[in-house]
């Protein structure tokens, strides 16, 4: 019997990255030929291995940590050599950096013995320069050949890609490629060797920005140290994970996560700018434009283009998994939500305080995204965003969910499309009413017509997607072919808290739903309830448990006053956050707490991942509370930190590009500091709060 071909298992391996290079390995620091395990760059594998030997034995493991923001440093033992005894003398001190186009690693090794040591030191080398989708179906590859390089080291080469490695004072191999170097130690000696990697692609979709990250790096103080701990590696992970479109370097975007997803995702990148925005604007106006600049401008079924459709993602070539009949083109639109999102941001980037001028040459493109919501999103004319991949190898879930069996029934059987999806008219009515806002606010026409179309979708929502569920009245998953709503309770339907679909009764409603103990017994919100027949902890998208899903639905939570319900979720995520050394991944297990007292991790989960370490932001920004409408003249505070999340202090968040501070005692009274002229303080409920004599400017009693 023929063995399955798996996807490789990665959530125990250790990564650096400085987009779009990457490079994941073992905890012992060795990248061993197998799995996932290698450096990648720009969606190829340019090294396969980098196994690290002291005398033909592999160093102890005893330790690792961060050496910066793109590095890793190990620390192993080679107690074989130096002063006999049972205290370790040679130490073994390997890290590993990341640099634009390339990697370096450093090996120090450290005596402290009272006698001389002598050692060979090698590195075992390989090269398979295999498309990561290729990694990503766990099909074996085959190495490429080393060649000697003309002025020395060793240089791997393919169609697209030459890759390069030197090494100063090592003897270098070709036939089983590798570096080698005699070591030679007097007593409490120590010795240093390097090599060098560097990769060479000239046709890579992607590219390290050149510039620093242009946000603002919050200064933050928190009862709940997490909350501080989980922002410092978030943005660490996202200053990594920053990539440009080779065509315009100074647009700067996030890629969606390592390995599986560095590159341009329309989904992805556009959550996670939309989460940043207390940062700043500069990077939701990258994404914008970068997207922008790829917007659809024909009907092509073949890569799911429509004019003023958003891109889904961007690859260097066709993205074909073999075993499961899916094969992307190079440039694939196969997305419901994508650009809707694009609207959505470009509206709360203006909000926040986007100039007019950033925000002008982009009202063609909204007009065009909004064009194709009318007259391509709706293919059967019923009023609802809809979608179905005609093509027989896409992507058969075209919303976040997008897995073949991520939208399943009460009772577990699978939806046939094409699909409603339930937080996808969300997203609609949400575009529709935002996109009126920005025609209306620049003179342009159409903003009477897009408010008409978000008041009929609202009404036909309300007549077709509610259910009686176990919990009482609750939205549908989404609607199949044959228009029955998919009724099994899901954090999908989250995703409507706040996009003005929903009346303040049926948000309630939801508030209840997304509390129970069938979504939330987990470290956050399940994907599924864990009372449906298709729910399984470690379901991709069917009772897993995702960042950014959570985040998103506890900041909804908060925004509409249900404070409760939102500060579970964050106990959720906090507990989440420490179990995995602050590093969120893209998703993991929906288990009970009780099974172990900590997150079960997802296997093949991505680690960074933007919109997981973007969730910190957006965590942040619920805890204070900060909700401005620049254009308004209005900023809203209403924060969750408090009696029970406790005080926060942040300086350094940026509204109408000017630095503000919010500080939040355990009380949950507020005081906001540094607000431009012209822009007026208003309570949780709206109104307008004179800044009382007895406090400073700014200052908001608990509310």
């Amino acid at each position: 019997m023929t063995e399955p071909h798996l996807q490789p298992l990665l959530h125990d391996l250790v990564g650096v990255v400085l987009a779009p290079t990457s490079a994941l390995g073992d905890a012992a620091g060795q990248i061993r030929p197998a799995g996932v395990q290698g450096v990648f760059h720009a969606d190829t594998r340019v090294l396969s291995r980098a196994e690290l030997r002291v005398d033909g034995r592999e160093p102890e493991a005893l330790a690792r940590g961060a050496a910066g923001p793109h590095g890793v440093r190990f620390v192993g033992l080679a107690r074989w050599l130096g002063d006999p005894g049972p205290d370790p003398t040679v130490r073994v001190e390997r890290t590993r950096q990341v640099f634009t186009g390339g990697l370096t690693e450093e090996v120090r090794i450290v005596s402290t013995a009272s006698v001389p040591v002598r050692a060979t030191v090698d590195v075992d080398l390989a090269c398979d320069l295999a498309p990561i989708e290729l990694v990503k179906s766990g099909r074996s590859t085959t190495p490429v050949a080393a060649t000697a390089a003309p002025a020395g080291g060793l240089t791997f080469s393919g169609a697209d890609v030459t890759v390069r490695v030197t090494a100063d004072g090592a003897e270098v191999r070709t036939d089983t490629p590798g570096l080698r170097w005699p070591v030679r130690l007097p007593p409490r000696g120590s010795a240093t060797l390097r090599w060098r990697l560097s990769v060479t692609d000239p046709r890579a979709v992607v590219v390290t920005p050149t510039a620093e990250a242009s946000w603002s790096e919050p200064r933050t103080l928190a009862d709940d140290r997490r909350l501080v701990r989980l922002l410092d590696r978030s943005l660490a992970d996202l200053r990594g994970l920053r990539l440009a479109d080779p065509r315009a370097p100074h647009d700067v975007f996030l890629g969606a996560g390592v390995p599986w997803f560095l590159t341009l995702f329309g989904r992805d990148s556009l959550w996670a700018a939309r989460m940043m925005l207390p940062l700043g604007t500069d990077l939701a106006a990258g994404t914008l434009r970068v997207l922008a600049r790829r917007q659809g401008t024909r009907v092509d079924p073949g890569t799911g283009e429509a004019p003023g459709k958003i891109l889904h993602e961007l690859r260097r070539h066709e993205f074909a998994l073999a075993g499961d009949g899916l094969k992307l083109p190079p440039a694939y639109y196969g997305t419901v939500d994508a650009t809707m999102l694009w609207v959505n941001l470009l509206h709360d980037a203006w909000r926040w305080g986007l100039p007019a001028d950033q925000v002008e040459p982009l009202l063609p493109h909204l007009e065009a995204a909004l064009g194709w919501l009318e007259e391509h999103a709706d293919a059967d004319g019923d009023g609802l965003v809809e979608y179905v991949d005609t093509t027989g190898h896409g992507l058969s879930n075209q919303g976040w969910k997008d897995s073949g069996d991520a939208v399943r029934f009460r009772d577990g059987r699978i939806a046939d499309a094409p699909i409603v999806l339930a937080e996808v008219q969300g997203y609609a009515y949400e575009a529709a009413i935002n996109g009126a806002a920005l025609l209306e606010a620049f003179d342009r026409p159409g903003a009477d017509r897009w408010r008409a179309y978000a008041g009929r979708l609202a009404d036909r929502f309300r007549a077709v997607f509610w259910v009686d569920g176990r919990y009482g009245p609750q939205p549908a998953l989404a609607l199949d072919r044959d228009k029955r709503p998919v009724d099994s309770l899901t954090s999908n339907i989250g995703h409507l808290l706040g996009t003005g679909l929903l009346t303040g009764e049926e948000e309630a409603q939801l508030a209840r739903l997304l509390t129970t103990e069938a979504m939330t017994d987990g470290f956050g919100l399940r994907t599924m309830s864990a009372d449906d027949a298709g729910f399984s902890p470690l379901s991709y998208h069917c009772g897993s448990i995702w960042t950014h899903d959570t985040a998103i639905v506890l900041a909804g939570l908060a925004r509409a006053g249900f404070r409760q319900a939102a500060l579970g979720l964050v106990d959720g995520l906090l507990a989440a956050a420490e179990a995995f050394d602050y590093r969120l991944p893209e998703l993991y297990g929906g288990d009970d707490r009780a099974l172990l007292g900590r997150p079960v991790p997802y296997p093949a989960a991505c680690h960074p991942q933007a919109w997981s370490a973007s969730a910190a932001v957006l965590l942040l920004q619920a805890a204070t509370g900060l909700y401005p409408d620049v254009p308004a003249g209005t900023v809203r505070l209403a924060p969750l930190a408090g009696p029970d999340l406790g005080g926060v202090s942040v300086a350094g968040l940026h509204v109408a590009g000017a630095p503000v501070t919010v500080t939040v005692d355990r009380t949950g009274a507020a005081s906001l500091t540094g607000l431009p002229a012209g822009l007026r303080l208003t309570g949780a409920d709206g109104a307008v709060v004179p800044a009382p004599r007895s406090a400073p400017a700014g200052t908001l009693g608990r509310t």
